[in-house]
């Protein structure tokens, strides 16, 4: 069983989480921001299950479909709202996008686009940490889809014949874009596929915040002291399109609407209230910073300028970057 503190954290960041989702969906449908969003609404108990397991210091990389990984590991709401906006104070001076959360000072070393290339990368961080003996463990989330990916079995390969500190998280969420699961992987369970690479893989219900914090700790655990990788296929579903504003035609029907209905936000929600590791005074206070932090994070971003031209060409070369 996780502490108590954890527990707490763990409801704090799936708030943050969630409202960060519920907030982004309606400032784009309000016409006050324009951008592509790959909505994770559904998936809060990953990260933020791994984030409360991880140390400020240690890194990640996630996808296009990871401003919930950013956001759980630590990014800064405002800096992440202004580079949504494409606006001079974003964590990328607004050149990244939403495509292209990247912030270090927290960990977050890369969003990336492209399919299956987190791990890789993950790889290099991790290798890096190993040469140096610095005990930074390095998280590589991804999707079902990347498992596919000649990327994801080079990395684990990899990774598992250095013994590398790094944790591959795959959130197994059914659809890979607009194709269902068992139409284009011929394998049950992605975990399986750990074993090919002599190491552990495990599957857990990604829903459920003391099954995956079980699972992440051990993970990062065996990472920081010298065990290796381990493969981890969190199960979940995304509430939403695979781009924000697609249909469910895709989809069995009702299906969507049966996983709503067994939304882990207020699952764990009433959980901590009904085995008193929290009051309903408590949840509530939380609940209430995290909205006044995110209507600020908006209006931050919108009154931020946007980069001048003349900043596509900066931030190129090394001696810009550690200059800046």
């Amino acid at each position: 069983m996780a502490e108590k503190r954890d527990l707490i954290e763990m409801f704090r960041k799936m708030a943050l989480l969630k409202m960060n989702d519920e907030k982004l969906r309606s400032t784009i449908k309000s016409g006050r921001l324009s951008m592509p969003y790959y909505s994770s609404r559904g998936q809060e108990v990953i990260p933020a299950a791994v984030s409360v397991c991880l140390r400020k210091e240690d890194y990640i990389c996630t996808i296009y479909r990871g401003i919930h990984d950013s956001l759980a590991k630590g990014a800064p709401l405002k800096q992440v709202w202004a580079e949504l906006a494409g606006r001079i104070d974003g964590t990328c001076k607004g050149k990244g996008g939403p495509m292209h959360i990247t912030h270090p000072a927290s960990g977050v070393m890369i969003t990336t686009g492209i399919v299956g290339s987190t791990m890789p990368i993950a790889n290099g961080l991790a290798w890096a940490s190993q040469l140096s003996g610095d005990g930074r463990v390095t998280i590589a989330y991804f999707g079902d889809g990347a498992s596919n990916i000649g990327a994801f079995h080079e990395a684990l390969n990899l990774a598992s014949l250095w013994k590398l500190p790094v944790v591959f998280v795959c959130s197994n969420n059914g659809y890979a874009e607009h194709t269902k699961y068992s139409s284009g992987t011929a394998i049950d369970r992605i975990s399986k596929r750990a074993e090919s690479y002599s190491m552990p893989g495990v599957t857990v219900d990604g829903n459920d915040p003391l099954l995956m914090h079980a699972a992440a700790r051990e993970a990062i655990e065996r990472a920081r002291e010298g065990g290796g990788p381990t493969l981890i296929e969190a199960i979940t579903f995304r509430f939403y399109g695979h781009v924000f504003g697609d249909d469910d035609s895709y989809m069995s029907p009702g299906e969507r609407a049966a996983h709503m209905e067994k939304d882990p936000y207020p699952i764990y929600r009433n959980w901590l209230l009904a085995n008193n590791h929290a009051t309903e005074n408590e949840l509530a206070a939380i609940e209430t910073g995290i909205a006044a932090e995110l209507e600020e994070a908006l209006q931050f971003a919108l009154a931020s300028p946007y980069p001048d031209a003349a900043e596509i060409y900066r931030d190129v070369f090394q001696h810009e970057v550690e200059a800046a």
